[in-house]
């Protein structure tokens, strides 16, 4: 006889009837229209980010179902807060290569719970089909800032000071050891430095809290997903302006640092590695206290890792301990 563990759902109507708990917000009209309706509030913008996850390229095919539906919404909620945008709601659409089964979707689903709970917002809409391939999960999220006070990407100025909040290729990390178990051994990490770096890599934290500070201090902000490098450059050469940072100013967490000792190797790599999803932000050098003082305060730590300068032909240049450039290859994480 099949567990009811086993069993996969019935239908596309069974799969929506286990997701319509999570669209609790009048706008979704309880998943049983075509589309959802959402009045933005009075004297904000709305600030949209589609961003999908694939199994195989974003998460492994043995993650947890409910670290998947974090990582989907978390993702997409990490550019809003580089914008200084707060979550309203968010699309899903579904894509599976068979019916999913019942015990996986119910797991996936408190996933999605935890994180709307966790970051503000609720499911509005979405579809479902099935199509030959690795299962993919789109998200479209919407979010609100006061008119006029979205934080642009290409908005920096030569002089700017350049921070990063919390640490940075503790992801790449997490990725390798959930590949290869004995790394951690190599690396000389315990469980505990071993379990942080990989739940950096399944379930991102959205600096949500840092949306203040950047209204009231950043020039220019983006999150990182592609890599420090990569993101950076891009922030750069949209700017019309380069960077230059110090490798020494990166801050990495202390189980980075203790794998970091192990194997010096893996130092350049952190910095062109995906999937921090942190908050890369351009301050003016007269504004760098204060946007240091108000993310601090709302619990967000920032670093001060470098700065703006005139366009240069390589548009970040990292330096080492001696203020020597560094060659780095691969910027960053590329799908094509």
């Amino acid at each position: 006889m099949t567990q009811p563990s086993d069993e996969r759902i019935a239908g596309e109507d069974g799969i929506i009837a286990l997701l319509r708990p999570l669209a609790t917000d009048p706008a979704a009209l309880g998943l049983r229209d075509d589309c959802a309706a959402l009045m933005p509030r009075p004297g904000t913008d709305v600030v949209l980010k589609t961003d999908p996850i694939a199994e195989g390229v974003h998460f492994l095919p043995d993650d947890p179902p409910e670290d998947i539906a974090w990582k989907a919404l978390a993702v997409n909620v990490s550019d809003l807060a580089a914008k200084a945008a707060q979550p309203l709601g968010y699309l899903m659409a579904l894509s599976f290569p068979e019916a999913p089964r019942r015990e996986w979707l119910m797991r996936f689903t408190a996933g999605l719970q935890q994180a709307q709970d966790a970051f503000g917002f609720t499911l509005l809409g979405g579809d479902t089909d099935r199509r030959p391939g690795p299962i993919t999960i789109s998200i479209t999220v919407l979010g609100e800032v006061p008119h006029g006070q979205m934080v642009r990407r290409a908005a920096a100025r030569a002089g700017d000071r350049l921070f990063v909040s919390g640490t940075l290729g503790d992801a790449h990390l997490g990725l390798q050891l959930l590949r290869s178990a004995s790394q951690a051994a190599m690396w000389g990490l315990d469980d505990a430095q071993r379990t942080f770096l990989q739940q950096r890599y399944r379930r991102p934290q959205p600096r949500l809290a840092v949306c203040e500070a950047l209204r009231s201090a950043a020039r220019a902000a983006m999150d990182l997903s592609d890599g420090l490098v990569k993101d950076l450059g891009r922030m750069a050469r949209g700017s019309g302006t380069s960077a230059v940072i110090h490798l020494d100013s990166v801050p990495l967490s202390e189980p980075a640092r203790a794998a970091v000792a192990a194997a010096p190797d893996l130092r350049p790599a952190l910095l062109t590695s995906g999937d921090d999803y942190e908050v890369l932000a351009a301050v003016a050098p007269e504004h760098a206290a204060e946007f240091s003082r108000l993310a601090q305060a709302a619990g967000i730590p920032v670093t001060d890792i470098g700065c703006m300068r005139d366009p240069e032909a390589e548009p970040v240049v990292v330096l080492d301990a001696q203020s020597r450039p560094l060659k780095i290859g691969r910027s960053g994480w590329d799908h094509f």
